[in-house]
């Protein structure tokens, strides 16, 4: 009996979880709210269950937003942005990752800026996150984007690495843990956007107006997960690592593990009170406003829902959980 009644309170416990499809576009540190809301079942205890579906790059995961395919997705910035400007609907509701966290990363034959006219930089997909960081990189060393070197897309992040390894490009933008793997494989730091300070709207996550407005208990629920898992990884470094291992798939070292959780948790990169940035999105959208009027007209707060990280943030809820012991 004791058994039958447990199945039956399981059973009872599984239906009252709501299913949700949340995308995520890269196997980069700046997704790990999401693995860690998985893994260590915070989604579960806010009441969604929750399916992981990646998407290599941005731009192919804003598309599947758009479509519906997920109705939530980890996206960066310049996706969301270009989507918004090109007529859809879609917002971020919770900052993620708002700082630039990339180094433009050379070959291990080239060691100055100069020695990269002629080459190429390799991108996931243009107007993605690593396309937008790649020119604002480019043009700090004094390099001018489809004149002195050519973008080529290539894909996620490991694949962008390897691009480089065996030389088919000569250049490309990482976050960690790959930037640090490059690094120490012998490629080389051109430029390293991470430590410039740049306020930059990077992964974060992303819905639509029309999802938020027709399931707000849905969204409320999953920025409430979502700010529960950044206070995880701030407090829990083990837990933390070996999410990281997990979705690393076992082939980081340990102590590019360790610089990896110091740069998420240095309070720079991913904040605890999880607003998008304003001030990174205005950089987003300046070089658009050159050539596109919807963007010169567009305002930063056109593409964000502050509302549900708001409300979490005056009930005091993100305050009390950085309290407790």
């Amino acid at each position: 009996m004791l058994i039958l009644v447990l199945l039956c309170w399981n059973s009872f416990a599984e239906a009252q979880l709501t299913k949700l499809r949340v995308g995520y576009s890269a196997i980069s540190e700046v997704d790990m709210p999401a693995w860690v809301a998985k893994e260590t079942k915070l989604f579960e205890k806010n009441g969604l269950d929750v399916q992981l579906v990646y998407f290599t790059g941005g731009t192919t995961a804003v598309l599947a937003l758009v479509s519906g395919e997920v109705p939530i997705c980890q996206v960066a910035g310049p996706a969301v942005v270009n989507s918004a400007l090109a007529g859809s609907d879609i917002v971020m509701i919770a900052g993620g990752a708002t700082a630039a966290d990339y180094s433009l990363i050379s070959g291990r034959e080239i060691t100055r800026p100069e020695q990269l006219k002629g080459g190429s930089v390799a991108v996931s997909n243009f107007g993605a996150a690593s396309d937008f960081i790649a020119r604002y990189a480019l043009e700090k060393i004094g390099l001018t984007p489809g004149k002195d070197v050519s973008m080529v897309q290539a894909g996620g992040i490991s694949d962008r690495l390897a691009a480089v390894l065996v030389g088919r490009v000569q250049a490309t933008v990482l976050n960690p843990p790959a930037s640090f793997i490059g690094q120490k494989k012998g490629l080389n730091v051109l430029a390293d956007v991470a430590k410039l300070g740049l306020a930059f709207q990077n992964t974060g996550v992303a819905t639509s107006r029309r999802f938020s407005r027709e399931q707000p208990e849905i969204v409320r629920r999953y920025v409430r997960a979502q700010v529960e898992a950044v206070h995880r990884i701030y407090t829990d470094k083990q837990t933390a690592l070996q999410i990281l291992t997990k979705y690393f798939r076992g082939n980081v070292e340990r102590d590019i593990l360790e610089k990896t959780w110091e740069l998420l948790t240095e309070g720079t990169l991913l904040p605890r009170k999880q607003y998008p940035t304003i001030e990174g999105i205005k950089f987003i959208l300046a070089p658009l406003a050159e050539k596109d009027p919807k963007a010169k007209a567009a305002k930063p707060e056109d593409f964000t829902d502050l509302s549900f990280i708001k409300a979490l943030d005056e009930s005091g809820y993100i305050d009390n959980l950085y309290k407790k012991k």
